[in-house]
């Protein structure tokens, strides 16, 4: 596991996706496929990152265009660590179909949640209409 100093490493992110949100499955699943996994130095507030989260549920919520899972587990999750300070980090599907958020305690040594959100599909010139 990795220390104050440094940040996990992907087989310790694998290690930490367990049950904390709905989204540990498939992004466990993206690592295993080959997803890029990226940890952020430094720390960042709990409430920087709870209203990013808050704000993008609450804007798929209404706007209803992209499928998200754990987003709304992890706004509750995130709010009961007010106050602290928190590492963040993100999955990249290697299809680049989902991209999912990690949130891990101030040490990097505990994931506390995990949110994904699949990207529309956009047109390629196959994809196009002919004439």
């Amino acid at each position: 596991m990795a220390t104050q100093d440094e940040p996990p490493s992907q087989p310790g992110i694998t290690a930490m996706l367990t049950n904390q949100t709905s989204a540990c499955k498939l992004a466990r699943e993206a690592i295993a496929a080959g997803a890029e996994v990226r940890v952020f130095d430094g720390e960042v507030p709990q409430w920087m990152v709870a209203g990013i989260a808050a704000t993008r549920l609450r804007r798929t919520l209404a706007r209803g265009l992209q499928e998200t899972i754990g987003l709304d587990e992890t706004v509750e999750i995130l709010a009961r660590h007010r106050g602290e300070q928190l590492r963040t980090g993100t999955i990249n599907a290697a299809d680049r179909l989902w991209f999912f958020n990690l949130y891990f305690d101030s040490t990097g040594t505990e994931l506390l949640a995990c949110s994904g959100v699949k990207r529309s599909r956009r047109l390629t010139t196959k994809d196009s209409f002919e004439p």
